[in-house]
């Protein structure tokens, strides 16, 4: 990353760098971006297990079922149309 790059990118973050600053973060991104091109060159690792967590679904299937009778829930409590009414607001 060039270093009117970097300077532009601290000014847009209302970060003052000194001259050496500005030359020490422009190398060290320079490095990091050269790290990321090194990770492009690795080859494609799907199908040989290098996940070191198996990977699976695990959720149940959703099969919808009444528990409990709805009639039962709602004997003790003030409804109106098997609605359950709450307190008013004012």
């Amino acid at each position: 990353m060039d270093r009117e790059t970097v300077e532009r990118v601290a000014r847009a973050a209302h970060i003052k760098l000194t001259e050496a600053e500005l030359e020490e973060y422009s190398k060290d991104l320079n490095d990091i971006l050269s790290y990321f091109e090194l990770l492009d060159e690795a080859p494609d690792c799907e199908g040989f297990g290098v996940n070191p967590i198996e990977v699976a679904d695990v959720l149940r299937e959703d099969e919808p079922r009444m528990e409990l009778d709805p009639d039962v829930l709602l004997k003790d409590m003030d409804t109106y149309e098997r609605y359950v009414r709450g307190p008013r607001l004012s």
